[in-house]
């Protein structure tokens, strides 16, 4: 019954994205092949595409959380809006850091673990995205230090 309800709540509002991705998102030019416009589009009809094979055949299987994997879902909420919140002001290394850090602290990692984690991915993804694939990152409070 409990896929049957996530499956309606996912499809109405995949539905309604669809709506918006089809209709409302224009880009005044086509920077690579597919476009900025089909992305949202692809992800709406997957979107939809999964919450009706979950209509039509949910799990049989029952799926109980506990009550230690409810808080952690809730932290990992909490760290994204705060991600978010704090990216373009702290910049992709310093933003991307903190997150990875606490995340892996959070699954287990060390202190030193998450640490080392943390600022391997924060470095290196800003190699990656803005040196090599030429994105553009936010610098943050690093372009005022540097």
């Amino acid at each position: 019954m409990a896929d049957r309800i996530f499956g309606t709540i996912v499809l109405l509002v995949a539905v309604v994205y669809g709506v918006v991705a089809f209709t409302v998102i224009k880009a005044p030019f086509q920077y690579d092949p597919l476009g900025p416009e089909s992305w949202p589009r692809i992800l709406a009809v997957c979107a939809v595409l999964c919450s009706l094979y979950v209509l039509i055949r949910p799990d049989e299987l029952k799926f109980g959380v506990a009550g230690r994997v409810l808080t952690r879902i809730g932290i990992v909420v909490v760290l994204l809006i705060a991600y978010a919140h704090f990216y373009e002001p702290a910049g992709f290394i310093i933003a991307t850091t903190i997150f990875c850090g606490i995340f892996s602290r959070l699954f287990g990692a060390t202190y030193k673990e998450s640490i080392l984690f943390g600022i391997a991915t924060g470095v290196l993804g800003y190699i990656v995205c803005a040196l090599l694939l030429d994105l553009n990152l936010p610098k943050g409070l690093l372009a005022t230090i540097l």
